[in-house]
């Protein structure tokens, strides 16, 4: 199986990168410096720009299957607008590439704690989270609802719980629909290597099509 990987380099990407290869499967990874990246067995680098809808038609084209992982950075001063500037483009790309398999990973943000009312929306959000990270939660929300009116991909979108530790790969996670998982009464947590698990194993065996799930760690 052929993966194409956007945002290899970042933090969920390294980890998704790492499990995809574990798993012996071919992944090219977009970059825009393919010096970040050590060759590996199994893994190709290409530049192309993640903004850029025909960048990443040409070089996502031929594979089963797109993850991505992409995120403008936290410190990015435009980050609402350059998020959005860059899911669109890289759905547009896809969808021109003629690869039908998509894979989003989102936020925590747009998962719903109450009917009706999503985390990112809540009075408290902000002061649970950096100042600078609120603009990318609020972006990967109205990314996932641009996505849900996609009727031709088979996209999925994976919102992480509110807490992803760089922990150590248990192999294991429980898996939620469109509400924020807990453990007990606190939020819930994963190591990103877990989620790194799901997110390969959606791929190779999708269940979640042109839907949102989302992940913890198990209890």
């Amino acid at each position: 199986m052929k993966i194409a990987l956007i945002g290899a380099t970042g933090f969920v990407g390294k980890a998704v990168l790492a499990e995809l290869l574990q798993r012996d499967l071919r992944v090219t990874a977009l970059v825009r410096d393919t010096s970040k990246l050590a060759p590996q067995t199994g893994l190709t680098t290409v530049v192309a720009d993640a903004y850029d809808a025909t960048a990443v038609a040409a070089a996502v084209g031929g594979h089963d299957a797109v993850v991505s992982a992409f995120n403008p950075g936290w410190d990015e001063p435009e980050l609402y607008n350059k998020f959005l500037l860059g899911s669109t483009a890289i759905e547009r790309g896809v969808e021109a590439s003629g690869v039908k398999r998509l894979l989003v990973v989102g936020g925590a943000g747009s998962l719903y704690v109450a009917p009706g009312v999503q985390l990112v929306d809540t009075s408290d959000f902000p002061s649970h989270v950096p100042a600078n990270v609120v603009p990318g939660a609020r972006a990967a929300r109205d990314a996932l609802t641009e996505l849900r009116g996609n009727r031709y991909l088979d996209w999925t979108f994976l919102s992480p719980p509110a807490l992803l530790a760089p922990d150590e790969r248990t192999g294991g996670y429980r898996v939620g629909g469109e509400e924020l998982l807990m453990e007990g009464d606190k939020p819930a947590g994963i190591s990103v290597a877990d989620l790194a698990v799901a997110i390969a194993d959606e791929i190779v065996r999708p269940r979640h099509i042109r839907a949102r799930f989302t992940v913890a760690a198990q209890i």
